[in-house]
């Protein structure tokens, strides 16, 4: 950034707030006390908790002033509504960066790796902005977007949702010349009375903010594909496909494990190509596909694009491995605990049980939430993906896991627990030197808890994770 983000007079105009206070100058946008950083604009919502009660302590952290809409002891741009107020400062923050090409990205999963993917390349090619973990919903993308530098280049958004009709306004707002879609699956599905054609159109919203004539970058795969087209083409979209399909534009020809990751082939337009990850699972083949075209639609060259998807290392809770030097020996965990639904918990799996391992396969899940009616079957069903993967061990937390458990054979049984919590000590007790242990699960199920339980390992050897 070349100078400040934002002025209070320019956040007062924005906004069609009135400034209270001294003036002032901030080089970013925080709506949270406790990770704001010196010279950021204190956003004070009032959704969940009253943010006006942290203005002090924003204050305290070096902030330079507050969007306020109640009285604060501190320099302010006062508005009715903070959160309006925050989505009149991304739009405003839109409309002047004029050189941005901006991209969004949706899907039941893979939408942050893929972001993520994305932002690297634009990193590599200008300057770039674009979304931090998975700031996806109605706070998150206009937050993203008051955030973007006014001489930015080329962004990215990822947009999320839970139910219906919360996509299109987060796209009308990012207004993308390029959008894409990973993937349909039964994910909150439970929010949804059509089940899974629900979760379709939702994620086809995302055309609502598409620039006329903008790519729609969807997965050839995919037993949605038609309805996606047909929505995008009613959009005014040019279509751009990813997968194994033989009618893909960024065909996925194979996907080779390598040293440190993998190698992809593919034609990309009918012209050969090849690139290395630093991903080992299978999905990343043609999640790559999509980052590319993404990169590709947002005009960045293709050397670049596959420069940065073979220096993209996997997000945390998001594939990242992890090797702890524990008193028992060396565990590799995989961290995939951010998330989970029945298809990508079957693709972790089935990527563990492609993976040569000196000592054992171990998986350890937590319950997949939002899945519906069917939530016993579908968790019971990922017996199939233990069984054809050879896992050695399985450990299951959670109500909905214990369907799974009990179809388990005892031969592969580690130990079931209520919650992720409590199965955290028998699974630390259950480890030993040479076993790569999986763990998934969705985020409110606290997959996270057993992923800390096995980094911890390290610090009873004394050693490092």
């Amino acid at each position: 950034m070349t100078g400040p983000l934002w002025t209070s007079e320019e956040i007062a105009a924005a906004t069609g707030g009135h400034g209270a206070g001294p003036r002032f100058t901030a080089r970013g946008v925080s709506i949270d006390s406790r990770t704001l950083e010196s010279g950021d604009l204190f956003v004070a919502l009032t959704a969940e908790r009253d943010g006006h009660r942290f203005v002090a302590a924003a204050m305290a952290a070096g902030a330079a002033g507050v969007l306020a809409s109640a009285p604060v002891l501190a320099p302010a741009v006062m508005v009715r509504d903070t959160q309006a107020g925050l989505e009149a400062l991304g739009e405003a923050a839109r409309r002047r960066a004029v050189r941005a090409r901006r991209g969004a990205v949706t899907g039941s999963v893979g939408k942050t790796s893929v972001t993520q993917a994305v932002r690297a390349g634009l990193a590599l090619a200008g300057p770039a902005h674009g979304s931090v973990k998975s700031y996806n919903n109605h706070i998150g993308v206009p937050l993203t977007l008051a955030r973007m530098p006014r001489e930015t280049e080329r962004a990215i958004f990822e947009i999320g949702m839970n139910h219906a009709g919360e996509i299109a306004p987060l796209s009308r707002m990012v207004q993308p010349r390029a959008v894409a879609i990973t993937n349909v699956e039964a994910v909150h599905v439970e929010n949804f009375v059509d089940g899974e054609a629900g979760v379709a159109a939702a994620k086809a919203e995302i055309f609502a903010g598409l620039v006329p004539g903008g790519a729609a970058i969807l997965n050839a795969d995919s037993p949605w594909f038609e309805k996606l087209a047909a929505d995008g083409a009613r959009a005014g979209a040019t279509p751009r496909t990813f997968g194994v399909a033989p009618s893909a534009d960024a065909r996925l020809i194979a996907f080779k494990s390598a040293p440190g990751g993998a190698l992809v082939e593919a034609r990309l337009d009918g012209a050969p190509l090849s690139f290395s990850l630093r991903q080992s699972a299978p999905h990343w083949g043609p999640m790559s596909l999509c980052a590319l075209l993404m990169m590709q639609a947002l005009d960045v060259d293709l050397d670049t694009a596959t420069a940065a998807l073979s220096a993209f290392e996997p997000l945390a809770g998001r594939g990242a491995e992890i090797t702890v030097d524990a008193a028992v020996g060396v565990i590799t965990i995989i961290d995939e605990s951010y998330n989970a639904s029945p298809v990508s918990v079957a693709a972790a799996i089935a990527a563990l049980g492609a993976r040569a391992v000196v000592g054992r396969r171990v998986v350890a899940l937590t319950d997949m939430l939002e899945l519906g009616p069917d939530s016993p079957a579908r968790h019971a069903g990922l017996l199939d993906a233990i069984e054809a993967a050879d896992i050695h061990q399985v450990f299951c937390a959670g109500p909905l896991m214990a369907h799974l458990w009990d179809a388990v054979p005892a031969v592969r049984r580690g130990a079931w627990s209520p919650s992720a919590a409590e199965l955290a000590p028998h699974l630390a007790r259950a480890v030993t030197g040479g076993d790569v242990v999986m763990v998934k699960g969705s985020r409110d199920s606290r997959a996270v808890e057993l992923v800390g339980a096995l980094t911890a390992l390290a610090d009873l050897a004394g050693g490092g994770a």
